[in-house]
């Protein structure tokens, strides 16, 4: 591949996940959806890895019952070749609804530095696995 289209191809990934975040703060699950490969791999952190998009929409519906959250401060990083991308970021949160084995939501706030890491293929996104500190969380919404 050229540098010329190596970049080109650089900024089409970098764009892509700065929309796919643009679309999860916006709360538009079926646009982040829709920049995904029908294979998606999801690894959640703490969690199994889901493939698809119906399982990928299905973890979107419970996150938004459960969490309220706001991505701040997001730096995208691309590979030279555009295949592999990763974005650090802030979440702001608000617990809204209890989930099995976590301490009981009453509306607490927290903030909470995460990271993801991305495989793209054929212009989207084929690989998404998020990871943050499970601890930290538990003791800002126990606290």
């Amino acid at each position: 591949m050229s540098d010329t289209a190596e970049s080109a191809t650089r900024i089409a990934t970098a764009k892509l996940i700065r929309s796919y975040y643009d679309a999860f703060n916006r709360g538009d699950s079926e646009a982040m959806i829709a920049m995904l490969t029908d294979d998606v791999i999801h690894d959640v952190n703490q969690g199994e890895r889901r493939q698809g998009k119906d399982k990928f929409r299905a973890f979107n519906a419970r996150m938004a019952h459960n969490y309220a959250e706001r991505l701040e401060d997001i730096a995208v990083m691309v590979s030279k070749d555009g295949a592999r991308a990763s974005a650090e970021f802030n979440v702001h949160g608000v617990y809204k609804n209890s989930e099995e084995g976590l301490p009981p939501a009453k509306g607490q706030r927290y903030v909470l530095p995460a990271g993801t890491f991305f495989v793209v293929r054929d212009g989207k996104i084929a690989r998404v696995t998020t990871y943050y500190n499970l601890t930290d969380w538990m003791l800002q919404v126990s606290g």
